[in-house]
């Protein structure tokens, strides 16, 4: 059995900016085909646009408000928001008000899968 508390997890910025406290993921579980994070975005802060090759992505809204943006489509998101983002969309979140929520990756979150343009 695998649990992980989430106060016990080390925070770290991910490549995109936002600040991200991994719960399962490769660097602390076995892991095979996800990964769940919680991301936190200050008030006016965002993630720098960016996308995935291989990793499809859920954001799930958990407190705060912001702007969503997908392959150039934007709407604003807030608490209960579940959003889909595809592998190789262009995707950019920002905070309009402090902004968390949760992140599942499939395949499992890697630094070496996100790009910039």
């Amino acid at each position: 059995m695998e649990i992980r508390n989430k106060d016990k997890q080390a925070p770290f910025t991910t490549k995109d900016g936002s600040t991200i406290t991994s719960l399962l993921d490769l660097a602390n579980a076995p892991v095979k085909n996800q990964s769940l994070a919680e991301a936190s975005i200050p008030a006016g802060g965002s993630t720098q646009r960016h996308y995935h090759k291989e990793s499809e992505e859920f954001y799930y809204i958990s407190s705060g408000t912001g702007v969503m943006e997908i392959d150039g489509e934007s709407r604003e998101v807030g608490v209960g928001d579940a959003i889909l983002i595809p592998p190789g969309a262009w995707h950019e979140i920002t905070a309009t008000a402090d902004l968390v929520f949760l992140c599942c990756c499939a395949p499992p979150y890697r630094h070496e899968d996100t790009f910039f343009e």
